[in-house]
């Protein structure tokens, strides 16, 4: 039983909000139709029942007066009604009342011949008795249950329909409310639900409604004036910057002088890491896209980078090239095979910041391996942090003290540019160790002539 019950359950929890209404609808009304029903047939019946005790009774009593005047009875039958002394199909039960000295009656509405009996004592050892037909009676009663079965059907029939489109309307309002939320999760701020159901009434679904709306309005606010201030406080730090940079240019040489250039450099690359943090956030990047080949982009970014990599080219072309340190010219035609609809100041941002990414917070060799329109950055440290590979990168939040100190802004940046190019990034902990960064580029056509 609990096996049968399991996937019903299962099936239930499944089904969606409309459904689950108007089949809890149509239970309900089956409940109310059969309880109903069972009152108006139990009621019909006891009135069929009395009717016919009183029928059966009066008929005895007639009878009775004229078995005592006359002597005699008439044993023919009357339409449906008969009467009889000592019948042999007189029950048993009545025929003991009878006996006894008391008039009573029977009433059996089961079997081929429903009927009523009355019979009381005539005589010493006689019973007088009178049976009527019910087969009428029965019969009425049948078509009544039929008629209360085909209306029930029809009430439920409607209330499910009726509980399916008011459902509808509700399911329709919250699906509304869940896509809306969905789009505000993925940075559409200005998404909204809009006015729904009638003013002034007392609609839950419309009340949730505005206060998503509400919701997504006074988040829009918070998250556009963060953006200001982060851009504000970012670009008023550039003149002193410059100035400081500028006078600390003018330091006579020696290690005093070494760290403050080094502090002022790291202030300077903050401030330009949160202006284009802004300019993401406030979707202001306007990409410049165009087809390159792109194993030797690749090979132009790491060297340019300064990180020393082992760069692998397994895509289209005669074989795989390798270089250690700064890749080579050759590698670079090895590979120039898979062309990519890109940004090539933007990628080589993403490389760039996931290559110091991987330096910096990693351990062992940096690798780098272009396979078709991929690359792939892979570094032999412990690993991105669980928290990070679920939830995404968190700014000023590096994630474990065994990957290092830093700002955090590094991956967000990667992440974000790449969205403007139309690209995708995805961080992941391989099988062997490290932490391992997978661009994906739109694929472009190659130049006309390119063989």
């Amino acid at each position: 039983m609990r096996r049968a019950v399991l996937p019903f359950r299962r099936r239930l929890q499944a089904l969606g909000l409309r459904w689950k209404i108007a089949a809890l609808l149509a239970v309900g009304c089956s409940l109310v139709a059969v309880t109903i029903g069972i009152f108006i047939h139990q009621a019909r019946a006891q009135q069929v029942a009395d009717s016919a005790r009183a029928s059966a009774t009066a008929q005895l009593i007639r009878v009775r007066q004229v078995y005592e005047l006359t002597g005699r009875l008439d044993h023919a039958k009357t339409g449906e009604t008969s009467a009889e002394t000592n019948s042999p199909r007189l029950p048993s039960v009545l025929r003991d009342t009878a006996l006894a000295g008391r008039r009573s009656t029977y009433l059996d509405m089961g079997g081929d011949h429903p009927a009523v009996w009355a019979a009381r004592p005539v005589g010493a050892k006689d019973v007088l008795s009178v049976c009527l037909s019910l087969v009428g009676e029965r019969g009425e009663l049948v078509e009544l249950d039929q008629q209360l079965v085909a209306y029930g059907v029809v009430v439920v029939a409607l209330a499910a329909v009726g509980g399916a489109l008011l459902a509808s309307r509700l399911s329709k309002g919250l699906r509304a409310a869940a896509e809306t939320a969905r789009r505000i999760s993925a940075g559409e701020l200005d998404a909204r639900i809009g006015a729904s159901g009638v003013p002034g009434s007392r609609d839950e679904v419309a009340e949730l409604s505005s206060a998503v709306d509400t919701m997504a309005a006074s988040l829009q606010r918070r998250l556009e004036a963060e953006q200001r201030f982060t851009a504000d406080v970012a670009h008023e730090l550039r003149t002193p910057l410059t100035g400081l940079h500028t006078a600390a240019e003018l330091l006579p040489e020696g290690r005093p002088t070494e760290l403050v250039r080094d502090r002022v450099a790291a202030l300077r690359t903050l401030t330009e890491d949160l202006l284009e943090v802004a300019r993401l956030d406030a979707d202001r990047e306007e990409p410049v896209l165009d087809v390159h080949p792109l194993a030797p982009l690749v090979v132009s970014v790491t060297e340019r980078s300064g990180v020393a990599a082992e760069i692998t080219l397994a895509g289209p072309g005669p074989g795989p090239g390798c270089g250690s340190g700064t890749a080579t010219g050759e590698g670079a035609e090895a590979g120039a095979g898979a062309y990519v609809r890109t940004d090539t100041r933007r990628l080589e941002r993403i490389l760039g910041n996931l290559l110091v990414n991987a330096r910096k917070h990693g351990g062992g060799a940096v690798e780098v391996t272009v396979r078709g329109s991929t690359v792939a950055v892979r570094d032999h440290g412990p690993g991105y942090p669980e928290k990070l590979l679920r939830e995404g990168p968190q700014r000023f939040l590096t994630g474990t003290v065994e990957r290092g100190h830093g700002t955090g802004l590094g991956l967000t940046i990667a992440l974000g540019q790449a969205q403007v190019i139309g690209a995708r990034v995805e961080l992941s902990n391989p099988v062997g160790g490290g932490a391992r960064a997978l661009v994906t580029l739109p694929p472009g056509p190659a130049p006309s002539g390119t063989p």
